[in-house]
């Protein structure tokens, strides 16, 4: 591939001979390192970029994409925001993820200027300029919310992990257009968008110009996107389908709870719960010999009283249904984390049962 090859960083334009002084005196595991890294990936004569999934469609592996795919997806992305040579961009995402990775692809297609930051809770804190698009993860959204005040971002993505009720409430009061984002390493990135805030705000995804969606037999995402893989992509997300261009998010397959017939989605019953709790949580569920399967609640922290308790569990009456009521609550002192900073799910549960 022989196009794109020059990128303009921090208004300092770099090509494929000049790269390596924008990580001049940086120790080799440096941010800036992974920018470089990736760009000399992205010079070199290779149709491909070497690339790890999230596990999305499966067990996370390492894949390759191709560097036309990548440009056809930041082609629909600043085409989407109206991002032209003279916008200004943030890249606040490691260049190891593809969210990072991305960015610097439309850069490199747009020809905007991105500035750069070291990735942080906070990327925002000393941002001086106003700046038209960035891609931020919700994590980011929640510990920049006071930066964000007599800020202009114009426009924001957000993705990584589901957006919750919480944050969608305080991204309601934020200037800045806001979308959540659905994609996967192997789109490249999103291929669809819902917008959180605003008088347009929505409560399915909108699939961009170009992408078709169905549903499989489990009632899974498949997505058909030829400017983006040469194949269908089958994924284990859940969807309602509304439309042709529509859908709605219902939890991953692989975490569906099968309790005495009914099927029940962890990520929806968590939703309605997040009003309830200031510390970590999460809805699994353990055997059991009468319903197949019994949902839990696993709550991060030391033991509640038999009072807390009462009040949890009326609490929580208002909000589930019936028979999506947790038939335990266990607690664990730390929960296990994953490489990327999620909660690990099945590492923890795991210690439930030990402590049973």
């Amino acid at each position: 591939m022989n196009s794109y090859l020059k990128i303009q960083l921090d208004s300092v334009w770099y090509a494929a001979e000049t790269i390596h002084l924008f990580s001049e005196k940086e120790p080799e595991e440096s941010w800036r390192n992974l920018v470089v890294q990736f760009l000399k990936e992205w010079f070199n004569k290779e149709t491909y970029i070497e690339a790890h999934t999230s596990g999305s469609t499966g067990e996370p592996k390492s894949i390759k994409l191709s560097k036309q795919s990548m440009v056809n997806s930041a082609k629909m992305t600043c085409s989407f925001f109206d991002l032209r040579h003279n916008s200004k961009a943030l890249l606040c995402l490691p260049a190891s993820y593809i969210a990072g990775k991305m960015m610097l692809v439309r850069a490199l297609v747009s020809g905007f200027n991105l500035l750069t930051v070291k990735p942080s809770g906070n990327p925002f804190s000393e941002l001086n300029t106003d700046i038209d698009f960035t891609a931020v993860t919700p994590f980011q959204v929640i510990q920049s919310y006071q930066s964000f005040q007599g800020k202009v971002v114009k426009k924001m993505i957000v993705g990584g992990s589901p957006v919750s009720q919480k944050l969608q409430q305080l991204i309601k009061k934020l200037d800045s257009e806001v979308y959540e984002t659905y994609g996967m390493t192997e789109t490249c990135s999103h291929i669809a968008l819902r917008k959180l805030n605003g008088e347009d705000a929505e409560d399915l995804f909108t699939i961009l110009p170009g992408i078709e969606v169905s549903a499989d037999e489990r009632n899974c995402l498949v997505i058909k996107a030829a400017a983006l893989s040469h194949i269908e992509i089958v994924t284990n997300d859940v969807v309602e389908i509304s439309g042709k261009n529509q859908f709605k998010w219902m939890g991953r397959f692989d975490h569906v709870i099968n309790s005495g017939g009914i099927k029940l989605f962890p990520e929806q019953m968590e939703k309605k719960l997040e009003l309830l709790f200031e510390r970590r949580y999460f809805i699994s569920s353990l055997p059991d010999e009468k319903l197949s399967e019994k949902v839990v609640l696993v709550i991060e922290g030391d033991a509640f009283n038999e009072s807390e308790l009462a009040k949890l569990n009326q609490n929580m009456k208002l909000v589930l249904d019936s028979f999506e009521m947790p038939r335990g609550i266990h607690f664990i002192e730390t929960f296990d984390i994953t490489s990327s900073g999620k909660v690990n799910k099945i590492a923890t549960i795991k210690k439930t049962v030990i402590n049973e």
